[in-house]
């Protein structure tokens, strides 16, 4: 790599732009971080970025406030999946299928009325 840079190991990825501000103590807190990320002071490999939960990899590059830095992964880097991946969902029980009221009574031949 050449001098001029910076890498940063990551050890789990995917890492959102603006928590990796945060981390890097390139910003003072959350709110800090989006704020310079939407007002253009951030770019991501050669170009300026304002999509705040942008998730960032190894391999991609970050420059702020005249840094560049680069990303890399840790010999035991974590990869995390998404949530919408169809291999990090759970199983989840069925819902209970609520008991059907009879449309009408059969004595009266009236619709049941429920007042809970």
């Amino acid at each position: 790599m050449n001098d001029d840079m910076i890498e940063v190991q990551l050890e789990e990825e995917p890492i959102e732009l603006c928590k990796l501000l945060k981390v890097l103590d390139l910003a003072e807190g959350g709110g800090h971080a989006k704020l310079l990320i939407a007002d253009g002071y951030v770019g991501v490999n050669g170009e300026v970025c304002t999509q705040k939960r942008k998730k960032m990899r190894a391999g991609d590059t970050l420059y702020f406030n005249g840094e560049l830095f680069a990303l890399s992964a840790a010999e035991n880097m974590v990869q995390r999946q998404p949530k919408n991946h169809p291999e990090a969902k759970t199983h989840t029980p069925a819902k209970k299928q609520k008991a059907k009221k009879p449309q009408r009574d059969e004595r009266t031949g009236r619709k049941p009325i429920s007042f809970g």
